[in-house]
């Protein structure tokens, strides 16, 4: 496929573009800062401005499309560009940037006849991981279904960059996938942060415990983009299991007691449900920090 993928130089993208041309994509990555990867033409777009982002997906993904006699169409939009989080700009500026592009994506794939786009959304959205104080889920596994009821302005961004993707899909009929992805880790962080999510299992708690590594993230696009007619849809995009050691039953007991626990769980299983994933789009994570560090549940 042809992909104009957004963020491609960030955290998730720069592991996601190699990943996609590793399956046969061609991807154009449109990013204020360039990858400089090899067989990919970075483009310095403005997200917040429609033209720009108009402008951007007319034009030839590579000067030997030149020899091409007309112009050619992207089959696909992945959407990964944002302010990553809070505190990093204010956060009428987070805001702001996220909502405007996002519509700004959507609604230049309508006019441009593109058939499917794959956006970023976030674990945020549950309001639990940048409330003040504690905020536990109503109930466990963390699914799709749970309340979405934030109080920051980045996850009340992905919520409402997830309103704007539903109402573009049913103006359109296009496919339109979000993924509420969990705290990526690339590869060398395992080393480095979860010994002490290890020892200190409480660090996690904003998280649900959860984490997706960046490969698995590339995969679970690549499977959205081979998986269609599915129109509006949001899925939970995290690893098969905890971020921590300690098993299923300990955290319900130490972190979650009096929650609604909806299902008997395993106990190594994520509390951020990745069920539906699974089932309509065939995902499944193949990478842990377990077999990353060569621990095992005991030691």
């Amino acid at each position: 496929m042809r992909i104009f993928l957004t963020g491609g130089s960030g955290k998730a993208g720069r592991h996601v573009v190699p990943y996609l041309l590793e399956q046969g994509h061609t991807v154009t990555n449109a990013d204020r800062a360039p990858l400089g990867l090899a067989g990919v033409t970075d483009l310095d777009v403005e997200l917040t401005d429609l033209g720009q982002v108009l402008s951007a997906l007319r034009m030839p993904a590579s000067f030997d499309e030149l020899d091409e006699p007309r112009e050619q169409a992207y089959d696909a939009i992945v959407h990964l560009a944002a302010v990553p989080a809070i505190l990093l700009r204010p956060d009428n500026e987070t805001y702001a940037n996220n909502v405007v592009s996002t519509w700004n994506v959507l609604e230049a794939a309508a006019v441009l006849g593109i058939r499917k786009v794959v956006f970023a959304s976030s674990e945020t959205t549950y309001g639990i991981c940048f409330a003040r104080g504690e905020r536990r889920p109503d109930y466990l596994p963390v699914d799709e279904e749970h309340p979405t009821v934030p109080e920051d302005a980045y996850a009340t961004s992905k919520v409402v960059n997830e309103t704007t993707a539903r109402s573009v899909q049913r103006r359109t009929g296009a496919d339109v996938y979000g993924l509420r992805i969990n705290n990526v880790i690339e590869p060398h962080e395992y080393a480095e942060k979860f010994p002490g999510f290890v020892d200190d299992p409480a660090q996690r708690r904003r998280n649900i415990f959860a984490y997706i590594d960046v490969r698995d993230l590339a995969q679970a696009i690549d499977r959205c983009l081979a998986t269609d007619d599915l129109g509006f849809e949001v899925f939970n995009i995290a690893n098969a299991g905890h971020s921590v050691r300690a098993s299923t039953s300990e955290l319900i007991q130490q972190f979650y007691d009096g929650v609604e626990v909806r299902r008997e769980m395993g106990e190594d299983e994520t509390f951020f449900c990745i069920d539906k994933a699974r089932r309509m789009l065939g995902y499944e994570p193949v990478h842990s920090w377990r077999e990353e560090l060569g621990q095992t549940a005991g030691g």
